[in-house]
C-alpha cells in the first residue's frame, strides 16, 4: 500500500505524513471532508483513504479505520507466506546440493563453512551446544508440530538454562496447537522474563538462530540431518522470515481471537482455510500441528455447523461463509500518525 507518483508524499498508509494525517482524522470524526482540504494531500487519494462521495463529488468520505487496519495485516500476511515458500525452496535446494557435495570438501574461510551439513543427532547435538556457548545476546526459535512432550523440551534444557544465565533473551514461536501443553507451560514458568513466546495458526519448518550469526534447519523430512548456517546473507533472510511471523503471531498469554461466527471455533476456521486450498487431511494435520484423527473430528464439526452434507458441499459452505481465505487477526487498535504510538531447547 505505498504511494506512488507523488513526489511530496513518498509514504504507505502505515505511515502517513502529517498533512495527511489531519485531513483523514478529521475526515473520520466527521463523516466526510471537502474535495479542496485534500487537494493539499493526494496521497489519501493514491492510498484509497479517501474515496468520493457518491451523493456530492465535491466532497470525500472516509475509509474506515478498520478496513485499512485489515489491508496492512493481508499485505504482510502475503509476505510472510512468501517469506514461507522461499524458505521451502531453499531448503530444498540446499539437500539437493548437499548431496552433491556429500563428498568433497567445503570451501572454508578464515571464519569456517558458510553451509555445513551436520549428520546425526550427536553431531547436530554437538553444534547447538557449541552455538550456545558462543551466544551472548538473543536467540529465536520456530518450533512446528503441535503439543510438545517434556522429554523433547527437557532434552535441550541446559542449553535455555546456560542462555538464561548469561542474560541472553529467547523468543520461541509455535503453532496454536502448542497453547495446550502442560510441558511448554511449566517450561516458559521456569525460564521466567527470558523466554518470550507467541503462536500461529501454522509456521516454517523448525528454526533456531542464534545472535543473527548462525541458524540450523533440518535436511531431511526425518530431522537426523541438519544444515548449519553461517552465511550472512542467508542468516538476515532467515531472521527476517522470523520478525515477519512474529509480527503475525498472537503472545502466548494472550487468548486466541474469536473467529465471529458462531460455533466455529479458531482451528476449525484454520482448517476451513486449508480445505478451501485443496490440501487432503494428512497435510491440514501435518500443518496445524495435530494428528489426522482429531483433523478429521473438526472437519465433521464442521460440516454439521455449516450444514454440509458433502465434502463438495463443505467447500462451498466454506467459501459462503467467507472461511475460504486468510482472517488477519484483530489487532491493537490502528494507531494513526499523531495519535501516539501505541527449538532445539
Amino acid at each position: 500500500m505505498a504511494g506512488h507518483g507523488t513526489d511530496g508524499h513518498p509514504h504507505g498508509a502505515d505511515r502517513l505524513c502529517g498533512a495527511g494525517d489531519r485531513v483523514y482524522s478529521r475526515a473520520v470524526r466527521r463523516g466526510r471532508v471537502p474535495r479542496r482540504d485534500a487537494e493539499p494531500v493526494p496521497c489519501l487519494l493514491e492510498l484509497a483513504l479517501l474515496h468520493p462521495d457518491p451523493d456530492d463529488m465535491d466532497w470525500l468520505v472516509p475509509t474506515s479505520p478498520q478496513e485499512v487496519m485489515t489491508r496492512l495485516l493481508r499485505g504482510m500476511y502475503d509476505e510472510v507466506s512468501e517469506s514461507q515458500r522461499r524458505v521451502g525452496a531453499a531448503v530444498e535446494a540446499f539437500e539437493w546440493y548437499a548431496g552433491l557435495g556429500r563428498h568433497v570438501p567445503p570451501a572454508v574461510s578464515a571464519e569456517g563453512p558458510a553451509i555445513r551439513v551436520l549428520d546425526g543427532l550427536a553431531r547436530i547435538q554437538a553444534a547447538m551446544d557449541e552455538a550456545t556457548q558462543a551466544c551472548t545476546a538473543e536467540v529465536l526459535t520456530v518450533q512446528p508440530g503441535g503439543i510438545r512432550r517434556e522429554a523433547e523440551l527437557s532434552e535441550g534444557m541446559h542449553r535455555a538454562m546456560a542462555l538464561r544465565g548469561r542474560g541472553v533473551r529467547m523468543r520461541d514461536l509455535y503453532t496454536h496447537v502448542a497453547r495446550h501443553g502442560h510441558g511448554l507451560l511449566s517450561y516458559l514458568e521456569l525460564m521466567g522474563d527470558a523466554v518470550e513466546a507467541r503462536t500461529l495458526d501454522e509456521v516454517i519448518e523448525r528454526l533456531i538462530l542464534f545472535d543473527r550469526t548462525v541458524a540450523f534447519i533440518p535436511a531431511n523430512s526425518e530431522r537426523t540431518m541438519a544444515l548449519e548456517l553461517r552465511h550472512p546473507a542467508l542468516v538476515e533472510y532467515l531472521g527476517t522470515v522470523f520478525e515477519r511471523l512474529w509480527r503475525l503471531a498472537i503472545p502466548l498469554t494472550a487468548p486466541l481471537p474469536d473467529t465471529g461466527i458462531e460455533g466455529i471455533s479458531h482451528r476449525e476456521q484454520s482448517i476451513a482455510a486449508l480445505l478451501a486450498e485443496g490440501h487432503q487431511d494428512a497435510v491440514i494435520a501435518e500443518r496445524l500441528g495435530i494428528s489426522v484423527r482429531t483433523c478429521r473430528a473438526h472437519i465433521a464439526r464442521l460440516s454439521e455447523t455449516l450444514g454440509a452434507a458433502s465434502r463438495t458441499q463443505l467447500g462451498v459452505r466454506i467459501a459462503q461463509a467467507g472461511l475460504d481465505g486468510p482472517r488477519p487477526r484483530p489487532a491493537a487498535p490502528l494507531t494513526l500518525p499523531g495519535q501516539g504510538s501505541p527449538s532445539v531447547r
